[in-house]
């Protein structure tokens, strides 16, 4: 009995034998454990699934030996899909120069012509992201056969069920209310959406680089092409589970000349799961702080709250070309008086020689290639403004548009060499930046002023479109050349000043907001996203609107401290662009005031986004947004009641709140305090009403704790 209870126990017998009902109940025993393993690895696939791709993982299937790899080109009029797996394959590590990220390159390479296709891969580990970008290279002695169709992503996705897909995208920029608009679009098997800038910016009017495919299942993906040139994008709902993408250049059909290399369009992919497809939408704009924002002192830097020179001048005085040294400088000294200075003073076009307001003189746009200081304006050069703007503790921001130069300019004079004409009678030429000594110059001179001239921050126009000086260019079996070549070039430019400048900010303007993309955004911001009419503050509420979907960094000018225009030009930067010298001169104490506003609310543009209402482009709406912080929570919502509109009111429910938790509101305007839960405020919501119209009202609100 001893020996019975003791295998029944699980302890072997002295004897060495079991009795056969306990060796029954082990084999039930291991026959259920392995039905526990069973169903615990399945769990983990669902659970897996759930959590959605990994992006390592997806890495992992995709690059490797014998595997098509998500990217496809066309190679001696043959598709890449049918021979790429069965070129030479090697994988290596590269060295990481990110924070929290790994490299990886993986070479496809032809022995018998030559050509070798890296693919630079980066995985992050703070999000579910994956980035790579394609670089073609001729090894060989002689031309390569004809590369073209090249998408740097092609690429089919499948969901977790069958279901309704929506692309959610925006408008580029056009100087119009509607730039960034949200554009949300149901898909349909067999029908694809197509998308590309309509010139050779990469966020000219139909097309934005930044875009969410919602899939079934609550998952999507976001995507982000990294291309200052025309990227296109094809976007297809395949069947009721699979939507596929196809993204690159447009223009390419090219040979490589020996030795010869050249790079495609950056693509990104973050993956997101949830309920709600602004979760990808958040999870993306802290992945552009952490990963595609300009860093100082390890930390994304904060653009500033920067304020213009006086733009009060008499006709025919356009931008600055009626500026002086001593007028500026006693500008900053008025600005300091008053204690309304700004971060960084702003210098825009007009300071160059050849400007000015008299008849043997032109104006700013007529004299772009002189690159000099007008020294009858100001005889020291910008340095003793510069030294102005240093002493009040602010920085200097000076405008540059070297990519674009009038025939009869210094530049056009000295190196006609370097310059691409499109074929017209246009006064405007292209500087080729794909040019090596084209390029060293501008980098070097450039380069030259800023250190000379004392110049923090540098700010970079362009004010055409590239595309026909570039196809203008380009020759018989070498389409696309010119385009990639000066956008590389662009990029070695915008790289060594940085390099050169640890601490200096480049700002990104080009008409507005027309050359935003992602490898822009990782150098820079766009301070003045649109040239839409100056000071309208519902086409503002909507550029802000918009925008915030992707990019947590951008700016516009705010010309009036009242409420309404003031939260109308709100984002993570702005231009204080209100008068200071007459009689139509704002308050000194509500430029202050506005100026300490702005200052307080800022970090909350860098925090989750979400819109309350639809995106409305009429006078006849409200509009309303809210920025939350979830890791201090709180968090503002900021609404606006057109000049048209006839409600009085609406019901917000809030969003990405603790339901568990009391939180305490405030409507500022009204300094009217409540606490409601969590739960309350994002369940029934929260009534905002503004009496009149038009009208604003801003709510900030705080988790209590208990």
């Amino acid at each position: 009995m001893k020996n019975l209870k003791e295998n029944k126990d699980g302890i072997q017998s002295k004897m060495g034998w079991q009795p056969q009902g306990t060796k029954i109940k082990r084999l039930r025993i291991c026959f259920m454990m392995i039905v526990f393993i069973i169903f615990s690895l399945e769990f983990s696939v669902r659970a897996q699934q759930v959590r959605g791709t990994d992006a390592h993982q997806w890495v992992k299937q995709h690059f490797a030996k014998g595997k098509i790899p998500p990217f496809s080109f066309v190679y001696g009029g043959k598709n890449s899909n049918s021979f790429l797996k069965n070129w030479q394959f090697k994988a290596e590590k590269l060295l990481a120069v990110e924070p929290k990220s790994e490299v990886s390159a993986f070479t496809y390479s032809d022995p018998k012509s030559g050509l070798a296709v890296k693919c630079i891969v980066t995985c992050f580990a703070d999000f579910q992201a994956v980035e790579w970008v394609l670089n073609f290279t001729n090894t060989s002695g002689k031309n390569t056969p004809i590369i073209e169709k090249a998408a740097a992503i092609d690429y089919s996705f499948v969901a977790e069920e069958k279901g309704v897909f929506v692309l959610h995208h925006a408008k580029g920029s056009n100087a119009e209310r509607s730039d960034f608009l949200p554009i949300d679009e149901k898909m349909q098997p067999g029908k694809s959406i197509y998308m590309t800038p309509q010139g050779g910016r990469s966020s000219d009017k139909t097309g934005f680089p930044f875009f969410n495919i919602e899939m079934p299942g609550q998952q999507g993906i976001m995507v982000a092409v990294g291309w200052t040139g025309k990227w296109y994008a094809d976007v297809l709902q395949a069947d009721e589970k699979t939507v596929s993408l196809k993204s690159g250049m447009e223009n390419m059909q090219l040979s490589l000349f020996p030795k010869e290399e050249i790079r495609t369009p950056k693509i990104c992919l973050l993956f997101w799961n949830g309920d709600d497809r602004m979760i990808g939408h958040n999870q993306f704009r802290q992945f552009i702080l952490a990963h595609h924002s300009r860093k100082l002192n390890g930390r994304f830097a904060e653009y500033p709250m920067s304020g213009s020179f006086d733009y009060g001048d008499p006709a025919p005085c356009s931008e600055y070309n009626c500026l002086t040294e001593k007028f500026a400088v006693a500008l900053v000294e008025r600005y300091q008086r008053f204690k309304i200075l700004p971060e960084v003073f702003w210098l825009d076009a007009g300071w160059y020689t050849g400007c000015g307001w008299d008849k043997e003189k032109g104006s700013w746009w007529e004299n772009v290639g002189n690159w000099s200081v007008d020294k009858d304006r100001f005889p020291n050069g910008l340095r003793p403004v510069a030294d102005a703007v240093h002493q009040t503790g602010a920085k200097f921001m000076v405008w540059f548009e070297p990519e674009r130069v009038v025939k009869g300019t210094q530049l056009h004079k000295e190196h006609p060499e370097w310059l691409i004409n499109e074929g017209t009678d246009s006064n405007n030429l292209l500087l080729n930046l794909g040019n090596k000594e084209a390029l060293k110059w501008l980098t070097d001179h450039i380069s030259g002023l800023i250190k000379s001239e004392g110049i923090d921050n540098y700010r970079q126009d362009f004010n055409f479109d590239p595309m026909p000086y570039w196809k203008a260019n380009d020759k018989p079996g070498r389409i696309g050349i010119s385009e990639i070549r000066h956008i590389e070039g662009l990029y070695a430019f915008w790289d060594a000043l940085l390099e050169r400048f640890p601490n200096l900010l480049i700002d990104n303007c080009a008409s507005g907001g027309r050359r935003i993309d992602l490898e822009t955004t990782s150098r820079s911001a766009p301070l003045w996203r649109t040239d839409y009419q100056y000071g309208e503050p519902n086409g503002y509420q909507c550029h802000t609107f918009g925008l915030n979907f992707y990019l947590p960094i951008h700016g516009t000018a705010i010309y009036k401290t009242d409420s309404y225009t003031f939260r109308s030009g709100l984002s993570a930067t702005a231009v204080m662009n209100w008068e200071v010298t007459g009689k139509e001169s704002e308050s000194i104490p509500a430029i202050q005031k506005r100026i300490q506003d702005f200052k307080n609310l800022r970090s909350y543009f860098y925090s989750d986004y979400y819109p309350l209402t639809p995106a409305n482009i009429n006078d006849n709406a409200w509009l309303a947004y809210e920025l939350n912080r979830p890791d201090k929570g709180d968090g503002i919502v900021i609404a606006f009641r057109r000049k048209d509109c006839k409600q009085e009111s609406i019901q917000a429910k809030l969003v990405g709140l603790d339901k568990s938790a009391d939180y305490e509101f405030l409507i500022e305007d009204y300094n009217l305090r409540d606490k409601k839960t969590g739960q309350e405020l994002m369940g029934k919501g929260i009534e905002i009403g503004i009496p009149q119209s038009p009208g604003s009202v801003m709510i900030s609100y705080r988790k209590i704790n208990k």
